[in-house]
């Protein structure tokens, strides 16, 4: 006789949703007072607000408002002896706090959006008497916003629920029963044995249920415990699983609204550790912490007692999970640098997991960043989004471009927001790539973006599931443990050569232009700002200003969060940075100017000469000066505007050079400008007669550097059909566009200078540029405004080139690394748009051209043909993103021999970094030449940081091998040296011998940084 088995299944969907509905009982409403501001106010100050009296389905605000609910009551005589919680939603997120002002608990409402999939994301529940007796008073005060976890406007901001409540405890503990198996029993073959057993177990209990009371609930769950009770056999596979909330520090949300997500979300994970005494939490981003610190210090005090009995793992290695696409290279070691500080000041943990799990991709620059910083494993989920190619490991070693390797771990399931359920721990099991050579994985569970992480549903399925039957057995414990125990393994793993390219996201390597214009001038800003002030501090002319360049920086790494930099936040988020970038970018270049200047006066400036030496020196007293000065790490020559004469001038690197208006002689200029054609000694510029290039003939080597048969710098909107921040369509560039049109164009010699000045046109939006070759330089560089009021248009400009290759050089992070041109293989198609910072190449043996930029960064290179993205005016989720006015300069640069021998990173770095004048005053002056700090005899080998040591007053020089050769490189020292170590990349001494003091020499292997502490007297 047949069963009725599909009746048996819909009559346990019945039993669970019964049981679920019979868990609380609603016996009172909440009276609820609200003090209603647009902006958060502290604890202290919570009924400073406008004051509002609300009941249940009435709207208490509008999106991003804040207040101060006060909910009072009493509980009822009825409730004694019984189970009291309070059920709270306001449409919003909500942060139950102490009578002494400390985040307790985290609400989320109901109806907030989320993936269902991974589980309902309501946090509704405060637990408030284990058992009532009956007339005690409520009064308890939450700080509320009106947005749910994505930064939503739900239900017009309508109070949904604030009751106070029974719990039945016995019946809640069934539901849990009855959904860990029956989603177990849906992830097994149907015609199992285990499939069956579960069923009519489930129906078995089913039938006991008459009143869903208190003694049917324990009936039923004796007969669920057969079934729970069942454990695994011998498994191949386990899985560590740690909670995890997944915090982006901005993104639908402004900062603000983070650190209240912050204390919403870190206030539950400590609610939780009380209830579940196996309950293993872990966070990352130090930022985050420091923000608890400061504003909720009573908080950070129980965070840190969580950390050290080791319940609460302290994650990451970095300041903020940052993108790591678009930073440089110096910036992603002070998010290490300072992250790492951070971790070991406040929590005595050195760090040793980079933990990245949601970043649109991961420079190959990293490993070796890692490395020596000593960060040996890397967790991330995001190369799971991949849309042609699987990537085909979840364990594995990954090369950077230098050789060094790091343990890297991908949680097979796919997801940092695991829901912790059999459906879960199936999928993980199912997708684990490496499960051949690695028994372990990873599984991050709970509900992020503020969501307050695990919820109860994410714990009570983790204790029915540590070693059930039909799954694999799961543990909690913190991710090192995990790491520690698979390292030793990593012979059997395979390797990954080069960078992570993310197949989606490409988009965000260029939208919110004005942000990563900021970025990249706040870096080299910093750069100069490091190098003047450890001159001035060995002159013991000022002290260096460490606190202040450090509040510098870790703002700027704030902002290289990967979703700010990026451009993939809201509009709020650029307004309030740009807003910031500006003045530190001011304030920066201040400090920089005023150092130099004291540096200057102080070199310069004296009393105590003779006449006779002014006259024999040709200087004159009281008279301008302009101070030129050049930190990069070799000799420049580049013509200047000096007090308003143009000067030709030379200065040694890493040094400066001083000049008098009354020493400049005046000189001609080798450049000619005339209608479509511009031209100095090296190169022959021509123009179309809609304003593009048609040739660039190099005089030197007597050959074209474009391809004459399409045009150049045709500057083009594509049509964007994704409208996203992130992803734009890989067919585009198959569609016909429309071009800009050219409106006015006149051509000049501004001294060394020549000019053609053009100005276009597209529908409401102009571009003015300036094609400037300057004589002497192979530099063509296109100065460029552009007043963009496009709507959902992509800005982009092309130059077909006279060169044959099937790889691009493309600059990165401490290096470069090359990519096909063609389309050979999907992994080859897929990267239709890369990343590259200052410059992309493209060279044979004997010649190439580079496209070099001052802010730009996404790029397509197909064939003979460089394609530069320069704005895209999305609307989600930032509105109107690049509307507005840009300037920017990108410079095409034609050269002999290959990347290497045509000094394209040099060209490029000096593109970025002008000579800088600096000009000033004094009663006289003459010349007392300065040794630099350090040089170096190699080109090869490139300074990249001067600073101050972190703990001492030694000074840290930073320097790398740029073109992928192993060099050998003497380094002459200012002779106040007096000592020199080799240290990593945290300050710390290395094992590595260094070279002897006779000599000086240092030998780099492929594309290596190293590090120097020196001691000077």
């Amino acid at each position: 006789m047949p069963y009725f088995i599909s009746s048996y299944k819909k009559s346990i969907d019945v039993f669970k949703a019964k049981v679920e509905e019979s868990i609380y009982h609603k016996i009172a409403p909440l009276n609820i007072h609200a003090w209603v501001t647009e902006e958060p106010v502290d604890f202290k100050e919570k009924t400073m607000g406008k004051y509002i009296s609300l009941n249940v389905g009435e709207s208490w605000g509008k999106l991003w408002d804040c207040a101060w609910f006060n909910f009072t009551g009493t509980v009822p005589k009825a409730a004694a002896h019984k189970k009291v919680v309070l059920l709270i939603d306001i449409s919003g997120e909500i942060c139950i706090f102490d009578e002494d002002g400390c985040p307790n608990q985290g609400l989320t409402n109901v109806s907030s959006e989320f993936d269902l999939t991974l589980g309902k994301p309501g946090k509704r529940v405060v637990n408030f008497l284990e058992k009532a007796c009956g007339g005690e008073n409520i009064d308890l005060w939450a700080d509320g916003g009106c947005n749910d976890l994505f930064g939503n406007y739900k239900d017009s901001g309508k109070i949904k629920e604030a009751h106070i409540a029974l719990l039945k405890d016995e019946m809640r503990k069934l539901y849990y029963d009855i959904e860990v198996l029956q989603e177990l029993m849906e992830q097994l073959p149907e015609d199992s044995s285990r499939h069956q057993s579960i069923l009519f177990t489930l129906f078995h209990a089913f039938k006991v249920m008459k009143n869903y009371d208190k003694e049917e609930a324990k009936k039923a769950r004796e007969i669920l415990s057969a079934e729970l009770n069942k454990n695994c056999g011998d498994e191949s596979l386990s899985i560590s699983a740690i909670g995890h909330a997944h915090i982006d520090l901005a993104w639908l949300w402004p900062i603000r609204e983070t650190i209240r997500k912050g204390a919403r979300t870190f206030s539950t994970v400590l609610s939780n550790m009380d209830r579940y005494p196996e309950y293993i939490f872990g966070a990352s981003q130090p930022q985050l912490y420091a923000w608890i610190k400061e504003r909720y210090p009573k908080l950070y005090r129980k965070i840190k007692v969580r950390i050290a009995e080791g319940r609460w793992e302290a994650q990451g290695g970095m300041w903020v999970e940052p993108d790591t696409n678009i930073s440089g290279g110096e910036a992603l070691i002070r998010q290490v640098l300072y992250g790492k500080m951070f971790f070991k000041k406040e929590f005595d943990k050195e760090m040793k997991t980079l933990w990245l799990p949601d970043v649109f991709g991961y420079t190959a620059s990293l490993p070796q960043i890692l490395k020596k910083s000593g960060l040996d494993y890397f967790m991330t989920i995001k190369l799971s989004w991949n849309e042609y190619n699987q990537f085909p490991h979840h364990t594995f070693m990954w090369e950077g471009i230098d050789g060094s390797k790091v343990l890297v771990h991908m949680p097979p399931e796919g997801t940092y927001n695991s829901s912790a359920s059999p459906k879960a721990i199936k999928e993980a099991e199912r997708n684990f790539k490496d499960k051949g050579v690695s028994q372990e994985c990873l599984m991050l569970f709970g509900i992020g973006d503020g969501g307050g992480g695990p919820g109860e549903e994410h714990l009570e399925r983790l204790e029915r599931e540590k070693h059930l039957n039909g799954l694999v057995p799961v543990k909690q414990e913190p991710s090192l443990e995990f790491f520690k125990r698979i390292e030793k393994n990593m012979a059997n793993y395979k390797t990954w050569s080069g960078e992570l390219y993310l197949e989606k996201h490409q988009g965000t390597y260029t939208t919110q232009a004005k942000n990563k214009c900021f970025n990249r001038k706040m870096e080299f800003a910093l750069r100069e700002l490091e190098y003047v002030s450890v001159l001035a501090q060995i002159e013991g002319l000022r002290s260096y200003p460490q606190a202040e360049i450090e509040t510098i920086w870790k703002e700027v790494l704030l902002y290289q969060f990967h979703d700010i930099l990026p451009g993939s936040s809201i509009k709020r988020v650029y307004d309030e940075s740009l807003e910031r970038y500006e003045y530190l970018l001011k304030h920066t270049e201040k400090l920089i100017e005023d150092t130099y200047r004291a540096l200057l006066e102080d070199c310069y400036c004296t009393n105590q000469v003779t006449p006779d030496f002014l006259l024999a020196s040709k200087i004159t007293p009281k008279t301008k000066a302009a101070g030129i000065i050049n930190s990069l790490s070799w000799d420049r020559e580049e013509w200047l505007m000096i007090n308003g004469e143009w000067a030709k001038v030379k200065v040694p690197a890493m040094n400066h050079r001083v000049i008098q208006s009354s020493t400049l002689e005046s000189t001609s200029f080798g450049v000619t400008a005339e209608d479509h054609c511009i031209e100095n000694n090296l190169l022959k510029v021509s123009f179309n007669e809609d304003g593009s290039l048609k040739s660039v003939f190099d005089k030197e080597f007597q050959r074209e550097a474009l391809d004459t048969n399409f045009k150049a710098n045709v500057l083009t909107p594509y049509e964007e059909t994704y409208g996203n921040a992130w992803d734009f369509s890989p067919t585009c560039h198959d569609i016909p566009q429309d071009k800009f049109k050219l409106e006015y164009s006149e051509s000049m010699v501004r001294g060394p200078k020549a000019i053609v000045k053009q100005i276009y046109t597209y529908h409401l939006s102009t571009i003015e540029q300036e094609i400037i070759l300057t004589e002497g330089s192979r530099r063509i560089d296109f100065k460029t405004k552009v007043d963009w009021k496009e709507s959902n248009r992509m800005l982009r400009t092309s130059f077909p080139v006279n060169v044959f290759t099937h790889e691009v050089s493309c600059d990165i992070q401490f290096g470069s690394i090359k990519r096909p041109t063609h389309d050979n293989t999907s992994w080859d198609m897929a990267k239709y748009e890369i990343c590259a910072h200052k410059y992309v190449d493209l060279s044979q043996a004997d010649y190439g051209v580079a496209l070099l930029n001052d802010c730009k960064y996404g790029h397509r290179v197909k064939g003979n043909t460089i394609n530069l993205n320069l704005l895209r005016s999305t609307d989600t989720p930032g509105a109107e993103a690049d509307k507005g006015t840009h300037e920017f300069i990108y410079s095409l640069y034609p050269h002999g021999g290959d990347c290497i021998e045509g000094q394209v990173i040099q060209a490029s770095y000096e593109l970025n970094l002008p000579l800088r004048v600096v000009e000033f005053t004094g009663e006289f002056y003459f010349d007392r030449k300065k040794e630099a700090l350090v040089r170096v005899d190699n080109e090869s080998i490139m300074i990249e940081t001067i600073k101050k040591a972190e703990h001492s007053d030694d000074i840290i020089i930073r320097l790398y091998e740029c073109n992928g050769g192993t060099e050998r490189v003497k380094l002459n020292f200012d002779h106040r040296v007096k000592d020199v170590q080799l240290v990593n990349l945290m300050e710390e001494p290395t094992d590595r011998s260094l070279f002897s003091r006779g000599n000086n020499e240092l030998e780099f292997k492929p594309f290596e940084i190293i590090t120097l502490k020196i001691n000077c007297s």
